[in-house]
């Protein structure tokens, strides 16, 4: 049984899991920064260290990584990482459509 049809589902299915993982992680990240959790917890502790390497090529952009209103912290940087990923991963999955010819049409 041939769990995917052509190589286009495949790498597909690859991009589309990692950007969900990233994309559900970051804004993990973003709803914590923004009820101002506090960081020593556990849970809120390894949150900031998964997404810590996510966010490594998006930190500098911004001279105020992020912006407070009151009681609510924006992290910036994570979502425009969100906006990033998204956009590359929309990419990946079109060029690879384009791309990698189907196990049907190598057959003929």
């Amino acid at each position: 049984m041939n769990l995917y049809k052509s190589q286009r589902q495949m790498v597909g299915h690859l991009v589309n899991t990692f950007v969900v993982l990233a994309e559900l992680l970051l804004a993990l990240r973003v709803v914590l920064k923004f009820a101002v959790a506090e960081a020593d917890a556990s849970f809120v502790h390894w949150a900031f260290r998964v997404t810590d390497p996510l966010l490594d090529p998006f930190r500098g952009i911004f001279t105020n990584p992020t912006a407070s209103t009151g009681s609510w912290v924006i992290d910036f940087p994570a979502l425009l990482a969100m906006a990033v990923y998204a956009a590359v991963g929309y990419m990946l999955v079109s060029l690879a459509a384009r791309l990698a010819p189907s196990f049907s049409d190598r057959r003929k």
